[in-house]
């Protein structure tokens, strides 16, 4: 009699476990039939040549990166709108029909959420190819907050923008992301030299408003104190 208790018992248990694995599988399953549905909708408004299709793209993919969704398709979208009328353009009649500025601007930040390799070089190409400086400011401050610097490669590429930008048209806004990332990045970088160089010539170029100058005054000042800390660390 004990043996049958204890024998039903177990067969409860197990039929039990058995239904909650089964449970677990269809929510696996449909959460993922719902990802690839999300991302197919999403690269259909992304590639679509309607500015408002793309406007509601990056709404769907907001949402979709809220909730934990970083599937091929959404970064595809997401590499598809940050170059938007950069690394992919569409003409009429020899006309750029796609040059999309706000968009690649917001996809330049939803980037951040993403912090992978993939991710990191999309941003790079976008910040030395764009012409717009809220654009690359976007990815200057997506490249901060990653902060994935291999051999100072997203130093020296935030370095070539801002050098470029304020040759051509030195702008406040772009040149306080600089600052910002450089700040975020100082510790993975290896050779401070192209940074260090930068900062000073914002702190000195009065094209700047003086509360970025003064941000990179101080900057610079934080810089050179640790590097006389590493400095006085190796000679011990």
């Amino acid at each position: 009699m004990k043996l049958s208790r204890k024998v039903f018992i177990a067969a409860a248990m197990l039929m039990a476990s058995s239904l909650v694995f089964a449970q677990e599988k269809e929510t696996s399953v449909e959460s993922e039939y719902l990802n690839d549905v999300d991302g197919d909708i999403i690269m259909t408004l992304a590639e679509s040549d309607d500015y408002d299709n793309k406007l509601v793209a990056l709404q769907y993919l907001q949402s979709a990166l809220e909730e934990g969704n970083t599937s091929d398709a959404v970064v595809q979208a997401l590499d598809r709108l940050a170059g938007e009328g950069i690394t992919t353009q569409s003409r009429t009649n020899g006309r750029l029909a796609n040059n999309f500025p706000e968009i690649r601007r917001e996809a330049c930040k939803l980037m951040a959420k993403i912090p992978t390799e993939h991710t990191k070089n999309t941003l790079v190409s976008i910040a030395v190819a764009d012409n717009e400086p809220m654009v690359i400011a976007a990815a200057v401050r997506s490249l901060g907050e990653i902060g994935i610097n291999n051999n100072d490669e997203t130093v020296e590429a935030i370095r070539f923008a801002n050098k470029r930008n304020r040759i051509l048209n030195p702008t406040s806004s772009l040149a306080l992301e600089v600052l910002n990332a450089f700040e975020m990045l100082a510790d993975s970088t290896e050779d401070r030299k192209g940074m260090i160089s930068e900062i000073t010539y914002i702190t000195t170029d009065y094209h700047y408003v003086t509360p970025v100058r003064q941000k990179a005054y101080k900057l610079l000042k934080s810089l050179s104190s640790t590097n006389e800390k590493k400095s006085d660390s190796d000679a011990k």
